[in-house]
């Protein structure tokens, strides 16, 4: 018998990630995608924030943002991120540390496109991360971009995806008297099988 018998079972850890994630939407009341992105600036200065992951791939975890923000402008100079995905509801959590790249092609194009109308006006109307002199101002672009972009306005040219390819996943479960359950799984490269271990709590 396995030691990585039920929640921790299979041969794919971005197939058992998605598995932990849909069991989440069943019972987070609240983004169960939302994850802590973690980068680092140029000098050497850790940052984190709460995005939402919108995609698995067979590769990578996808999220979406302004590539003129301050997590895209560490990720661009750092090449790598990590990221923590905790639910409560579920008592586990999966962490991730990987390299980076950009997505700004034809799932951009359809992500985008499958937000609401606001959002998408709102890529347009935000500079992420920049100073605002007030609220108003930023609803004073809002409308200056919507009357330049019309009701279907296309992918912003600073907007769009980032990619984390990892060599590292931990899947954790918590356990009684902090006895918790980690199974660490990591490889070389993307053509490399991977490797499995149990971690002490």
């Amino acid at each position: 018998m396995s030691d990585r018998d039920g929640i921790f079972a299979g041969e794919d850890p971005f197939e058992i990630a998605r598995r932990w994630l849909a069991e989440a939407e069943l019972h987070e009341p609240n983004d169960p995608n939302a994850i802590a992105l973690a980068t680092v600036d140029d000098a050497g200065l850790p940052n984190a924030r709460m995005v939402l992951l919108k995609a698995i791939e067979d590769d990578a975890f996808v999220f979406y943002t302004n590539f003129g923000s301050a997590k895209a402008r560490e990720i661009d100079g750092a090449g790598k991120a990590a990221f923590v995905m905790h639910w409560k509801s579920l008592r586990r959590q999966v962490r991730v540390r990987g390299l980076t790249s950009r997505e700004g092609g034809e799932k951009a194009d359809a992500y985008f496109a499958s937000r609401s109308l606001k959002s998408r006006l709102g890529a347009w109307a935000s500079h992420q991360s920049q100073p605002l002199a007030s609220r108003a101002a930023l609803m004073a672009e809002v409308a200056r971009v919507t009357a330049a972009h019309g009701l279907n306005p296309a992918r912003a040219p600073l907007w769009g995806g980032i990619r984390i390819v990892p060599p590292e996943i931990e899947f954790w479960s918590d356990g009684a008297f902090r006895l918790h359950d980690r199974f660490r799984w990591h490889r070389n490269g993307e053509e490399q099988a991977w490797v499995v271990e149990r971690l002490s709590p």
